[in-house]
């Protein structure tokens, strides 16, 4: 009994010819396992069903028999026994295989196809496992880049929200500043203006010589140095604070801007409503004791 050679084996497991010829070729011949293993790597290759032309000399599929190129034995080759037993031998020996045989061959092989297949795709899966994890760990590395990416977005932008907050802050201080300074510059202006008028009013107080003596001294007259001022805000509301006498009006209209609920931008006036005068610009100038404002005062906020 023989064995089916590597072609013929490619050939009853149902493979077409041109790729049976092509991986016994690409294998050297070395065995249907080799074949197969070419065959299930190579089967999507676009060449793999064109038909195979074999190198010069080569004979796929083909045993070599030291004795198919001898002639036919002779009369006297004949008439020897060992000679002749020895071709008996050999000719049982290339008995060809019967047909249960073949399906039995083919069988095996076949199972032995279906073994490499599931292998095949044993590795395949994992492969693709591997892919998937990969992919995975690609997509997590990038989630992670642009996480910290807007991590740094965020500090920046908190960074530069406290810096902005904290020049709005210098700035509101050096206007308060600025104001205080005003304030002082304006109480320091019209304090020192004002003593000449209090010493005349005091010497006008006095009575002249030329005049009769009255019964007794005149009552001294009580000197403030301080107002208490009450303004009355648009909607209503009262605000109330202590202003040195000599102050100017202006002053009290600083600190109703910045302690009073009018709305920015809005300009408006004062004025006294017993007896009702509307104070000007001119008397913004002008201390709170010239004004009449001393030792207390209420003032209406009202629209231009």
């Amino acid at each position: 009994m023989s064995e089916l050679t590597t072609l013929e084996s490619l050939l009853e497991m149902g493979f077409e010819r041109n790729r049976a010829e092509k991986a016994v070729a690409n294998t050297g011949n070395q065995g249907i396992e080799q074949a197969m293993d070419w065959l299930m790597e190579h089967e999507n290759d676009p060449d793999i069903d064109e038909p195979f032309v074999p190198p010069v000399g080569n004979v796929l599929g083909g045993e070599v028999d030291s004795q198919s190129s001898t002639e036919q034995p002779t009369l006297a080759d004949t008439a020897e026994e060992t000679a002749g037993g020895d071709y008996e031998n050999d000719e049982d020996s290339k008995q060809p295989m019967t047909e249960e045989e073949k399906r039995e061959q083919v069988k095996r092989l076949e199972e032995l196809m279906r073994v490499k297949q599931a292998e095949r795709r044993e590795r395949e899966r994992a492969e693709e496992v591997e892919r998937e994890k990969q992919r995975r760990r690609q997509g997590q590395e990038l989630q992670q880049i642009r996480q910290k990416l807007q991590d740094d977005d965020m500090k920046k932008l908190a960074e530069q929200r406290r810096r902005e907050k904290m020049e709005d802050k210098l700035a509101r201080q050096r206007v308060k500043e600025k104001i205080a300074r005003d304030r002082e510059e304006r109480a320091q202006k019209f304090g020192g203006g004002g003593t000449p008028s209090t010493a005349a009013t005091s010497q006008l107080a006095q009575p002249s010589p030329s005049s009769p003596t009255s019964q007794g001294p005149p009552p001294t007259k009580k000197e403030y140095d301080e107002s208490r001022i009450q303004v009355r805000m648009l909607d209503g509301s009262t605000i109330t604070t202590v202003f040195k006498a000599q102050e100017p009006l202006a002053a009290v209209r600083v600190y109703v801007q910045m302690n009073g609920n009018t709305p920015e931008g809005q300009d408006f006036t004062l004025l006294s409503p017993y007896p009702r005068h509307v104070y000007t610009e001119l008397d913004m100038e002008k201390p709170l004791k010239e004004l009449g404002l001393v030792p207390s005062a209420v003032l209406v906020v009202t629209k231009k």
